[in-house]
């Protein structure tokens, strides 16, 4: 058994390359080291895993890489772990939309036609809450209408039905995982919660955009891996949430953050940034029953964790 993770260098991909070498499981990874974030980081990440013998990495572009290269490694089947995306939900408007169409749609039907005609036991992609847009219907399911308001979401919303179009048409084993607002240590330099660490320890301004009263469904990275490595067995064809079922307001989280710390923040408060949503809340119904999936971390322990990095590893690069 072989596992290939695309976005291997990344928050959540390096997280899941991480838990599979560990278990003595033969890992392949590709990653670009896109340039939405300093290429130290992913380095770091990569750090560990690059001296195991049962790790393999490519650099290289999706849209480009010889995918067939990777045969002589392949001994059996082969589950996919598609998590390669170019993130944001505020940039990707204007001429920046073919970035994102490049790296989230062409890359992944790429990846999809290889896929196609090789022994998969399951391609999981890594899809987004993004996709469900600014409803008001709370918790969303996975059957609700799906409106994204951020070119992000667009993207990954015509990726994720790519994925289903192949499973119906090619019968590729395929399995989609709506992740909401992932954290922890290794969380991208542009998400809000790192943002909101550094600017606190370093008694800088901390700009909230909105009034911060907004709400996300946090998700530590722990149980993201739980779920994404639980999906292998799970029916192709079906479509997951995966929550934390930590539902909070963000005001609220800085003022978490803050003790934890034991510095008061410096909070803007900004305008509504395009892309943004007002709140979020998943029902992982079908996760539970399915997958056998509990989130298990509270967010005062995954910020704890998180911080922890920060102040450590991160201001290191």
């Amino acid at each position: 058994m072989t596992y290939l993770i695309t976005g291997c260098a990344g928050f959540i991909g390096s997280h899941l390359a991480e838990r599979l070498v560990r278990k003595g499981e033969k890992v392949i990874g590709i990653d670009s080291f896109t340039p939405n974030y300093s290429r130290s980081i992913k380095e770091e990440n990569l750090k560990w895993l690059k001296t195991q013998p049962n790790f393999t990495f490519y650099e290289s572009d999706l849209l480009t890489f010889n995918l067939n290269s990777i045969a002589p490694l392949l001994n059996g089947s082969i589950t996919i772990f598609h998590l390669a995306a170019y993130p944001s939900v505020r940039a990707g408007w204007g001429e920046d939309f073919e970035t994102f169409a490049r790296n989230n749609i062409f890359a992944t039907q790429r990846l999809l036609d290889w896929a196609k005609d090789k022994d998969i036991k399951k391609f999981i992609f890594a899809s987004t809450s993004s996709i469900y847009g600014d409803t008001q219907k709370l918790p969303m399911i996975e059957e609700d209408p799906l409106n994204p308001v951020s070119p992000y979401g667009l993207t990954k919303l015509a990726a994720e039905k790519l994925c289903l179009i192949y499973h119906k048409y090619f019968n590729l084993p395929i399995v989609v995982l709506r992740y909401f607002t992932v954290y922890g240590p290794r969380q991208r330099p542009d998400m809000a919660f790192h943002k909101f660490i550094k600017a606190i320890i370093e008694e800088k301004e901390l700009e909230v955009y909105g009034d911060g009263t907004q709400t996300r469904d946090f998700t530590y990275i722990d149980d993201i891996i739980d779920a994404t490595i639980a999906s292998e067995n799970a029916p192709a064809g079906k479509i997951f949430n995966i929550g934390g079922g930590e539902r909070r307001v963000l005001n609220e989280v800085i003022h978490l953050l803050e003790d934890i710390i034991g510095k008061k923040a410096k909070i803007k408060y900004t305008q509504p940034q395009r892309g943004d949503v007002k709140d979020t809340l998943a029902d992982y119904t079908k996760a539970k029953e399915v997958l056998g999936y509990n989130p298990r971390t509270p967010i005062e322990e995954g910020l704890r964790n998180q911080i922890q990095w920060q102040r450590t590893t991160y201001d290191s690069l």
